[in-house]
């Protein structure tokens, strides 16, 4: 029980880091949070620091997922509860320890509890859970942005995209995903508390006031 807690404490600290804030403080000048949309995540470092920097912040926001599954594995010594899933105790302990780091980028303690959406730290969590889904994601992820601009309507349909592709690689492609009918309910539930980290943008989309990245648009027509 000791060794769960301290992973759950560790992994919540880790995605607390909040590297938009320190990217932007020691190299930009100023605070994320008092420009752009405020948010502390990479869409909003792409925004007002630039793709660098950006990039860098994405980066690191993924990484915290992964250190977050390094640290559980390195810890691991048994579940102190009975495990009812077909997955192997240890994957139950990485899955613990990946949605506290989800949790700690999305309520981080170091910026006033108010994080990133998650998308980059769940997506590094779930490379080694379900690295297939992830890379469908991936793609959908840059498909949407390229063909239309916006990064949140990428990242929302990505969401979607992860429990879709599970479902349909297991059910009408006859693909064997180990402990599938755990994994397909976390992958669903993970999606929805991701999409719902996004419900602003999705009423700046419906309103036509999100923001919109014009240069990453593959096809432009000069609308806005």
């Amino acid at each position: 029980m000791l060794s769960l807690a301290f992973v759950i404490l560790g992994s919540y600290l880790i995605g607390s880091i909040p590297f938009g804030v320190i990217l932007s403080k020691k190299f930009a000048g100023f605070d994320i949070r008092t420009k752009g949309s405020g948010n502390i995540g990479s869409t909003n470092a792409f925004r007002v620091l630039g793709w660098k920097l950006g990039l860098a912040v994405q980066i690191l926001d993924l990484a915290k997922g992964l250190g977050a599954i390094f640290l559980a594995t390195y810890l691991f010594n048994g579940l102190p509860f009975h495990n009812a899933t077909p997955f192997q105790d240890i994957t139950v302990f990485r899955l613990i320890a990946g949605c506290s780091a989800v949790l700690g980028h999305v309520f981080t303690i170091f910026a006033g509890f108010r994080g990133g959406k998650g998308i980059s730290t769940a997506a590094g969590m779930l490379i080694g859970v379900a690295p297939v889904e992830v890379a469908v994601a991936a793609g959908i992820f840059l498909l949407v942005v390229f063909l239309s601009g916006y990064v949140s309507l990428g990242s929302i349909i990505a969401a979607v995209t992860l429990p879709t592709t599970m479902f349909l690689r297991e059910n009408a492609f006859g693909v064997q995903i180990t402990g599938y009918r755990t994994l397909i309910f976390f992958a669903i539930g993970l999606s929805s508390f991701l999409i719902y980290m996004h419900r602003s943008n999705i009423a700046r989309l419906i309103a036509k006031r999100e923001h919109r990245f014009d240069k990453l648009r593959l096809f432009r027509n000069g609308a806005r």
